[in-house]
């Protein structure tokens, strides 16, 4: 599958960490969701712990708000913002609820420390730096689903997770990826100049995103392990 257009800036930090990336859009898990062997208990516990992420996620995003810098940024920081509570909260919400686990339960799941490691780094590139720190580190998660929601409907041959690839290979979502996209390209612009992969903080950019991107492997690890 061609990699999908979400920018220049994405697919530059995409090639920067091409190995992660690989492990991350590969995984196991992942292809596990495709073919439907990934066992439906490591599949609820990961969705679980996907929804407490997804609480810390959402504001991250809602600090992209704070560190923007014109109208178009924070009206694209809140769109994000939005889809994550109404749209990908629920969906964790109503899968779990038909696999029999409360409302309550779920909100009450207890912090893995893989999890815990993930959303403070993404937090703290936010609170200790400025817009482009926090978009490189959130943008592996975003733009990792779309590609792997996209790769899925291609390739699935079961349907025992259409739920879950329907959601992230939808128009809906892949707009938030596309808006995402460029969001960060239009921020590195104003910020660091149209050649920004030229510039001095380039490199530690590519290494926020690229140590996000293997955040994301160690998530997907502890789905694995309920």
């Amino acid at each position: 599958m061609t990699a999908p257009d979400y920018g220049t800036a994405f697919a530059a930090l995409r090639a920067a960490a091409s190995g992660p990336w690989h492990h991350y859009t590969r995984h196991p898990f992942v292809e596990g969701l495709g073919d439907g062997t990934l066992p439906r208990a490591a599949f609820l516990h990961y969705l679980s712990q996907d929804y407490v992420f997804l609480h810390h996620f959402s504001r991250a995003w809602a600090l992209a708000v704070v560190k923007s810098e014109t109208h178009d940024e924070m009206q694209a920081a809140v769109g994000v913002v939005n889809a994550l509570i109404t749209e990908e909260m629920q969906l964790h919400v109503g899968i779990c609820e038909a696999a029999g686990i409360s409302r309550e339960a779920l909100f009450a799941t207890p912090e893995r420390p893989e999890n815990l490691a993930y959303t403070r780094f993404v937090l703290e590139a936010g609170y200790s730096g400025d817009l482009l720190d926090l978009l490189v580190a959130l943008a592996p998660c975003v733009m990792g689903y779309g590609e792997i929601g996209q790769r899925l409907k291609e390739e699935a041959r079961d349907e025992t997770y259409r739920d879950w690839i329907a959601t992230y290979s939808g128009p809906d979502y892949q707009a938030v990826c596309r808006g995402t996209g460029t969001l960060l390209d239009e921020a590195l612009v104003r910020r660091l100049g149209p050649d920004f992969t030229s510039a001095p903080r380039w490199t530690k950019l590519c290494e926020t995103f690229r140590t996000a991107t293997e955040l994301e492997v160690g998530f997907w690890q502890m789905g694995l392990t309920p």
